[in-house]
């Protein structure tokens, strides 16, 4: 693939998957304003457990049989009808048996009384995340598009009138979210006419196992990403309460517009990499769009700290101003996790699971001593800070393991200079030291001026090229 074309490819692709999936994202951060207004701490504490066991059941309930729906119809070997009754007949075995361990679910502390509203929510985000997955190999983006676009409508009003209007609280949100899950179902299901590729008496035993023996791998470290991204979540409600854990969750919301940015970019990433065959063309790729990508993502760092204060204050009801203290730390967490994912793509791209496997347990067991001991020591901010720590190390591992695969050009100075910013940004912000402000003015100039050359090739690569295209 020509040099400029690979660059074409990447920003077309993160554009339309964009289109199809920041929308919703914005849309919880911008809804934290109604759920922090009309829910206490404390329930909004257990809501934050609620979709954090959510989204850890779901890949283990599936047997994450949605990526290998992705892999195996997009390669073209394997009959599509085959492969999408394979995917929801697991879907649906798995949902069975996960049906079996409703009296043990029910034991579960906070979440436990509303066991019957989680089924129902992971089975309806089951089903739509299947959709979702198989809708992409019919190359139907558009669809894709327009549905999620339609989901976040939908999930808008209806919390809106479950929790503002009708005041239905936990239960409120989670009707919300299965009801839209539902509809998209409904669209996809008929608009892309997946009818045509359900038939369970096409499912292969061969075709099966081979899906089976690809997705099972990636299940523990999906479970490990959650213990490091959710275990703060379980531990700071346990070990100082719920209310406190309401102001945690809070204080993600706008951190997690990096794991968004990280998140849509990421997708189109894969689908760009895996298309480069020469090792050499392959290792200035990385390096290329790893130093963009690193300047994007601590320039953001760097604006969101600056910010924190006005963001909380616009973005949660009163009550929950003071979650602004967290939001720096974890800003930092998240810039850090963005840089290991994106670092995590070479076990993809060399098919090496088991080494992603084991750097992720290294992570985790840290975070989890690091919660035990820096949240007993600091409090919430504990938490924020273990799981900073926890990305950091990983990263450092990471960075140096993966060069033995494809060496990537890594400008270390200028990523420690800007990793020294946004941590300086960061302990300026949370002491509310004399003058803050125009230090963190001054410091989010500063790193503007030393990434300026980078974004400056980001803007010619990606949309100086493309004009220049045009006007030929």
């Amino acid at each position: 693939m020509a040099k400029n074309d690979r660059y074409k490819r990447l920003f077309s692709n993160t554009i339309i998957l964009a289109l199809g999936t920041v929308g919703s994202k914005v849309l919880t951060l911008l809804l934290t304003r109604l759920y922090t207004g009309y829910l206490n701490p404390g329930e909004y504490g257990t809501l934050d457990l609620i979709i954090q066991s959510v989204n850890l059941l779901i890949p283990i309930v599936s047997l994450g049989m949605n990526t290998a729906v992705l892999r195996f119809a997009m390669d073209g070997e394997t009959d599509r009808t085959t492969v999408l009754s394979t995917g929801l007949a697991i879907d649906l075995i798995g949902f069975g048996v996960f049906l079996l361990l409703t009296p043990l679910i029910r034991l579960i502390p906070d979440i436990g009384a509303y066991t019957l509203w989680m089924y129902l929510y992971i089975f309806c985000s089951l089903v739509h995340y299947l959709f979702n997955y198989f809708v992409k190999t019919l190359q139907k983006v558009r669809l894709f598009a327009i549905t999620s676009i339609i989901g976040t409508a939908l999930t808008l009003l209806l919390d809106i009138l479950f929790i503002a209007v009708w005041r239905m609280g936990v239960i409120g949100y989670i009707l919300a979210v299965l009801l839209s899950d539902f509809i998209c179902v409904f669209i996809l299901f008929f608009a892309a006419k997946l009818y045509r590729f359900i038939n369970f008496r096409s499912i292969q035993r061969k075709v099966t196992s081979a899906m089976l023996r690809y997705s099972i791998p990636l299940i523990p470290s999906t479970i490990l990403w959650w213990i490091t991204d959710a275990s703060d979540r379980f531990m700071v409600a346990n070990m100082i309460s719920e209310s406190a854990n309401g102001l945690y969750a809070a204080a993600y919301k706008v951190p997690n517009l990096l794991i968004l940015i990280s998140g849509v970019f990421m997708d189109a990433w894969h689908m760009s990499i895996l298309t480069e065959k020469s090792p050499l063309e392959r290792q200035q790729f990385f390096s290329k769009i790893l130093s963009m990508y690193q300047s994007v993502i601590f320039v953001c760092s760097s604006g969101l700290i600056l910010g924190a204060k006005l963001i909380t204050k616009i973005l949660v009801a009163p009550e929950y101003y003071t979650s602004w203290k967290y939001m720096p730390t974890l800003v930092i967490a998240m810039a850090v996790s963005t840089l290991v994912s994106f670092i995590g793509t070479i076990y993809t791209v060399e098919k090496r699971s088991q080494s992603a496997l084991w750097t992720t347990l290294v992570g985790t067991m840290i975070n989890l001593i690091g919660n035990v001991l820096l949240i007993n020591a600091f409090g919430v901010q504990g938490a924020a800070i273990s799981t900073a720590l926890s990305y950091a190390v990983v990263l450092i591992i990471r960075g140096i393991h993966t060069r033995r695969f494809i060496p990537i050009q890594w400008d270390i100075p200028r990523f420690a200079a800007g990793f020294s910013i946004i941590i300086i940004q960061c302990i300026v912000m949370i002491l509310e030291l004399p003058g803050w402000i125009y230090m963190e003015c001054g410091l989010l100039i500063a790193i503007l001026i030393l990434n300026a050359k980078t974004l400056l090739s980001a803007i010619t690569h990606f949309i100086g090229g493309k004009r220049k295209r045009g006007a030929a």
